[in-house]
């Protein structure tokens, strides 16, 4: 594939796809800057695999923002550069509130561990069979199983907690 013939496909795909992965990532983080700093950063790690991409662009897109999103919680330091790009144009992501009947949903979510979090995203939000999360993940079926039973465990006794 020409130079020419890969920017406009991917540029085409950032365009179509870019609010839904910054929704997703949005889940991820909580904090609308860091989810538009975590697709871009994952943006630009896919553009250079563009190419190569065997499948569906999507799992891979989703596979790089987890695995970004995993090594920011790594670094002992908090500070990121913001650069920018004309592949993204910034708007803050809809709150998910609009996804789920309850709008408090979001906050409950946002503080389950992060690994149980993202099981219970890609397996409710991104709709994932518990092999792909698996997968995305890089641990196990039994492993996502575990994580998903105890975030859904936590989720019901905090909700119940507002709701009492």
């Amino acid at each position: 594939m020409e130079t020419a013939d890969r920017e406009a496909d991917f540029t085409a795909y950032v365009r179509a796809r870019q609010r839904h992965f910054v929704r997703f990532a949005y889940l991820l983080t909580g904090d609308p800057h860091s989810a538009e700093d975590l697709v871009q950063s994952a943006f630009a790690k896919v553009y250079r695999k563009w190419g190569n991409i065997h499948g569906s662009p999507d799992a891979y897109v989703r596979q790089t923002i987890i695995n970004e999103h995993h090594s920011w919680w790594r670094r002992t330091w908090r500070h990121r550069e913001v650069t920018g790009s004309d592949l993204i144009t910034y708007a803050d992501p809809p709150a998910p509130a609009d996804r789920y009947a309850d709008g408090d949903l979001h906050d409950h979510i946002r503080n389950l561990p992060t690994q149980q979090r993202a099981a219970i995203i890609l397996r409710y939000y991104e709709d994932l069979t518990e092999a792909q999360t698996a997968e995305v993940l890089g641990i196990s079926v039994g492993t996502v199983k575990s994580h998903t039973s105890r975030a859904l465990s936590a989720l019901r006794v905090s909700m119940k907690e507002v709701t009492a």
